[in-house]
């Protein structure tokens, strides 16, 4: 831009313009205001403008800072010395509507134009005092605060500053609001409140807090129920709704009985807001701890019994005892129920109970014990068969009986006693043969009840032996039996060896087999030329059972009667072979362990049996299984004597094998030579047959095929013949069919054209009737509507009025000449008054009536 255009000689300014000129000389800024046009001198410099003056519109303001010092008459002051126009430097100045004003030099705008607050109904601004002033005749100190309320415009000042806006909150009916001051007040009833104080205001409408008040929240009534109590607390000291005087820290229960809804006060603290309601049928009971007496107060460590049917709300401080409500203990004829007195008091039946004591109730009845009384447990009558029992104690003496083959109901001095058994014992019960390996995995255990007596069913050909501690006397069983011990009785576990060659420990039974049966050994001997050998030998034995008691328990004297047997059988084994040579006891084996075993008579003999007098065992016989060298040397011979016997047994055999299948090759070659010879004789002759076969049939063939030819032909002309028979009948029932589906469809169409023209006939008739009777309907109405006297003077209100309107002009003759016609007065008077012909009445106006009227007066 150039310099011309910053500082133009011409400076032109519309009737709404204003510029600033700097006058050089003096250096003072002064305002042209227009419509001005001015010619700058050369001293003179335009700072700023042309703009347009600051326009404030209807109910609009603006903000000036730094505004210009102003007279009474309100033109602004103007410093004499310099002519520079004085300024409120750092003030202030709000402008309401008015005529365009110009911005002095120095003057600012920091807010334009802006439309006033309007403040609604229901609201109010929250105002702050920035200094002292007066406003209208109240009188205000820097830092007061007040409210400007609704429906009003709000019109701002310097002084003041608007802090908030505030909204009314509507306060429905039930509901309240929580306010709070912020320093000392009177609320809205006139009652003075403190600062931090808090109230409600539960009034129905709405509510404008004060200035110095200060809605918290709105309360939201809580509804009481007859199945839905509250539980209070009082934060303080006070008077509640119901005029009742509350002391900090009292709680109380509000129900239905008190109101139907309850708005909690600001000095009351919820503890519960919905505290339900106990309900006990007729089979229930509870017992309420610290209950409340009769007068209303609460008697700390009572007791009291509740059985329904009845509801209830639990009070303040009571609560059910274990929490749960409790059902009535209904008592079958094989139940009782064990009690024991907590507290002294006379029963029922009028007998004395001091604390301590035990009794029970049988049934069948319903009980429901007092609170002086503690439910030990329940117990049921307990059904034995005559196999079964239960170990039963006394509480007082500690003995303890068993009780077999009865219904029994234990007394109220009697318990049932758990019977422990070892592991080992305990496993092999729940075996059905009562017999565990070691190196065999047990099934899982089935839990026992201890409180049964320990049984166990002995097997066939067995016996277990029990020993009683308390008696120190032993009794055995023979099986097939059911053993049942007493509550000092256990099973005698017996601990045998296994396995081949045996092992002590392995087998774990409490049931002795008593045979006959049989175990294995292997038992390593020397001969006298030091040939190691071992023999496995399996000595079958059994018990000589005997009937007295003193014979019975003689079978269990020796724990491990297996492994002591067969010590004792290869000790004279080895000793009898010992004395003799390899080559002699190859040959002469089973007499040399057979004398060993069994051993020899007087008279050189050797016995049948084997007996052991220290528990009646008898070893009947013995099998020698296997006798195999030790050393490997002589295990090699023996193998490699074995083997050359075995490879000259297998030669021979294949070499009679062999001439075996030649002999038998060569008969089966002349039998097939024969038979092929044979094959040959029967072909030919087939031959021959199948040729003379083929010539019939050729001549077969030609006859057949010139008479199917010819009856071919005929039956193909005969079908062809039928065909065209058929197709001329089908083109004629064809032809019949159309001419008749085509008279069908005439004979529709005309009676469908037919009916729809009577419909729509139909239609028309019912349309004009209805037609008639609504234009009838409607001027019916009309006429009724509008009443036969306001038609009447509908009808007379044109000539009336152009009565009165002569009348009003004072005319009392007129003359109206045309040359052919006279005019009508009536109508001429509608065109002095511009009015508009009247509807259905009078003669219309002459062409150039008016112009042509004359008046008389």
């Amino acid at each position: 831009m150039s310099n011309s255009d910053n500082h133009p000689a011409i400076i032109r300014l519309n009737p709404t313009q204003y510029a600033h000129v700097l006058d050089n000389n003096t250096n003072v800024t002064r305002v042209l205001i227009g419509p001005l046009t001015h010619a700058r001198q050369d001293h003179e410099t335009k700072v700023f403008g042309p703009a347009e003056m600051v326009l404030v519109p209807p109910r609009q303001y603006c903000v000036v800072k730094n505004p210009v010092v102003r007279d009474e008459s309100g033109k602004a002051k103007v410093d004499p010395n310099n002519l520079q126009v004085k300024l409120q430097y750092g003030e202030e100045e709000i402008r309401l509507e008015g005529p365009p004003f110009p911005l002095y030099p120095g003057e600012q705008m920091p807010v334009g134009p802006t439309p006033l607050r309007v403040v609604p109904p229901q609201s109010a601004l929250r105002l702050l005092a920035l200094r002292d002033h007066t406003d209208g005749s109240e009188k205000r100190v820097a830092g007061d605060e007040w409210q400007f309320k609704g429906p009003a415009t709000y019109v701002p000042r310097v002084e003041v500053k608007v802090v908030d806006t505030v909204h009314a909150t509507v306060v429905q009916p039930g509901r309240a609001l929580r306010l709070q001051a912020r320093q000392a007040l009177e609320d809205s009833d006139g009652k003075v409140r403190k600062a931090g104080e808090e109230w409600l205001m539960n009034k129905a409408g709405a509510y404008l807090p004060g200035v110095f008040e200060v809605v918290l929240e709105t309360v939201e009534p809580l509804t009481l129920t007859d199945k839905r109590a509250i539980h209070l607390r009082a934060l303080r000291t006070f008077e509640d709704e119901f005029g009742k005087q509350r002391r900090a820290g009292e709680e109380w229960l509000l129900t239905m009985e008190d109101c139907e809804t309850h708005i909690p006060d600001v000095n009351e603290e919820i503890i519960n807001p919905e505290l339900p309601l106990i309900v006990l049928t007729r089979k229930q009971y509870c017992v309420v701890l610290n209950a409340w007496d009769e007068t209303g107060k609460q008697m700390m460590g009572r007791k009291e019994l509740r059985r329904g049917e009845r509801s209830f709300f639990l009070k303040p401080g009571e609560e059910l005892e274990n929490g749960v409500i409790k059902d009535v203990a209904v008592l079958g004829d094989d139940e009782a129920l064990l009690l024991k007195a907590v507290e002294p008091f006379s029963d029922a039946e009028g007998v004395e109970r001091t604390p301590g004591d035990r009794w029970n109730i049988i049934g069948p009845c319903e009980y429901v014990p007092p609170v002086e009384v503690e439910v030990l447990k329940r117990y049921s009558s307990v059904p034995l068969d005559e196999n079964e029992g239960i170990y039963v104690r006394n509480i007082k003496t500690g003995k303890v009986d068993t009780v077999i083959g009865q219904t029994y109901l234990l007394k109220p001095d009697e318990e049932l006693w758990e019977k422990v058994l070892p592991d080992t014992v305990e496993r092999l019960i729940q075996d059905p043969h009562g017999t565990i390996l070691r190196d065999v995995g047990t099934k899982a255990m089935v839990k026992r009840d201890k409180t049964r007596v320990v049984t166990f069913r002995a097997p066939h050909n067995t016996a277990v032996q029990v020993y009683d501690y308390k008696e120190k006397s032993s009794r055995v069983t023979w099986g097939p039996g059911l053993v049942m011990l007493g509550p000092d009785e256990q099973f005698t576990l017996l601990s045998l060896s296994g396995g081949t060659p045996k092992e002590a420990n392995v087998i774990k039974c409490i049931c002795l087999r008593l045979g006959p049966d049989f175990m294995t050994d292997v038992v390593v001997v020397e001969t006298s030329d030091h040939a190691r050998l071992s023999i496995q030998l399996s000595y079958n034995w059994h018990f000589a059972v005997e009937s007295n008691a003193e014979g019975a328990s003689k079978i269990f004297q020796v724990p491990d009667f297996v492994g002591d047997t067969c010590k004792s059988m290869a000790s004279r084994v080895r000793g009898a072979v010992a004395g003799a040579t390899f080559d002699d006891f190859h040959k002469h084996s089973t007499t040399i362990i057979h004398a060993a075993v069994f051993g020899k008579d007087a008279s050189g003999a050797i016995n049948k049996t084997r007996n052991f007098s220290e528990n009646n065992l008898v070893i009947t016989n013995v099998d020698i299984q296997s006798v195999e060298p030790v050393d490997q040397r002589t295990r090699d011979a023996l193998s490699y004597s074995v083997q050359q016997a075995i490879e000259i047994t297998t030669k021979s055999q294949e070499a009679n094998a062999r001439h075996e299948a030649e002999r038998q090759a060569q008969e089966a070659q002349g039998r097939l030579e024969r038979q092929r010879l044979k094959d040959e004789v029967e072909a030919e002759k087939a031959r021959q047959s199948l040729l003379e076969l083929q010539a019939e049939s050729s001549a077969v063939q030609s006859m057949g095929h010139a008479k199917a030819e010819a009856r071919a032909r005929a039956e193909a002309t005969q079908i062809e013949k039928e065909a065209e028979l058929k197709q001329a009948e089908l083109r004629v029932e064809a032809k019949k069919i159309q001419d008749q589906w085509d008279l069908q469809q005439v004979r529709d169409r005309q009676a469908a054209e037919i009916a729809h023209q009577k419909a729509v006939n139909d239609m028309q008739v019912q349309m004009a009737k209805e037609m008639a009777q609504i234009e009838t309907d409607r001027f019916k109405n009309q006429v009724d509507a509008i009443g036969a006297e306001t038609i009447k003077s509908m009808a007379q209100a044109g000539p009336e009025l152009q009565a009165k309107l002569l009348q009003g002009l004072g005319l009392k003759s007129v003359l109206i000449t045309d040359g052919s016609s006279p005019v009508n007065l009536f109508n001429t008077a509608n065109g002095l008054i511009g009015a508009q012909p009247a509807q259905g009445g009078g003669a219309p106006a002459l062409p150039g009536a008016a112009e042509g009227a004359g008046f008389g007066m």
